[in-house]
């Protein structure tokens, strides 16, 4: 793709964390960084496969990339995993969390304890750890974290999905708050709100019929691809090119949503 080819200096050598790295945005976003020559590790929980296979295609092309394995929604893994990166990757310049799920859609006035704690340990708890978790490793030379959150984090959510939607607000508030605690470490701390984003996310939680009405609803005329968030963490990424920039949000949306 076009953006791996426009090479961005600062981001080579990199070592950076990617959770939720075996499909969709993840996935696209591991080829990206290791294109721009940043030794990546590829977070997985039960897609071993896919990201097996998307490390062969990072290493068969000259790249670095190594896997970690673990449960996002469980805090002790969340630990472990990030860790076990910084250990495979000699050091942590950058995380991007980007691990999460709708779980299921759901009501509010269905919604249990457990769909609860289901859907905020997998969305928004498990940013808090992993950041926790890497800000020792990225003192020294500081670095960057980019959070994904979602268009859901503005819109509430679609039917069924509010749940997902408040954990996603809960992202996008954090974002804030950490960017004016790790500034003081020289990290800078952002995050990238998808839209409609065609990826197996979409495949699970929703129907055609869920997917062509939000096409409606879309001024550039169509459903977006992982690829479409690229350049946003690209950026967000680069010293060079954002070092000024510290809790934001870019909506990468197609004009869906323009706040």
């Amino acid at each position: 793709m076009a953006i791996q080819a426009l090479k961005i200096p600062d981001l080579a050598g990199k070592a950076v964390l990617i959770t939720g790295a075996s499909t969709g945005i993840g996935a696209a976003l591991a080829l990206a960084f290791a294109a721009q020559g940043s030794k990546v590790a590829l977070h997985y929980n039960s897609s071993a496969d896919a990201a097996g296979a998307l490390a062969d295609e990072i290493a068969s092309v000259g790249g670095t990339a190594r896997l970690v394995q673990g449960d996002f929604s469980n805090s002790d893994e969340v630990r472990r995993a990030v860790d076990a990166a910084a250990s495979a990757l000699g050091g942590l310049d950058g995380l991007i969390n980007n691990t999460g799920g709708m779980v299921k859609r759901i009501a509010y006035e269905l919604a249990t304890d457990a769909d609860y704690d289901a859907i905020m340990d997998l969305n928004a708890r498990s940013v808090v750890a992993a950041a926790k978790a890497a800000v020792p490793h990225m003192k020294a030379n500081g670095g960057f974290i980019i959070n994904t959150t979602s268009i859901a984090a503005r819109t509430g959510g679609s039917a069924g999905a509010g749940l997902y939607g408040s954990s996603k607000a809960f992202v996008s508030s954090v974002t804030r708050g950490m960017a004016r605690e790790f500034i003081a470490h020289g990290i800078r701390v952002n995050a990238v709100a998808p839209g409609v984003i065609t990826t197996p996310f979409h495949e699970r939680y929703s129907t055609q019929e869920q997917l062509d009405a939000m096409l409606k609803t879309v001024p550039q005329g169509r459903l977006g691809v992982a690829e479409d968030c690229v350049g946003a963490y690209l950026f967000l990424a680069s010293a060079s090119l954002s070092g000024y920039i510290i809790g934001q949000v870019i909506e990468v949306n197609g004009g869906q949503l323009m706040p």
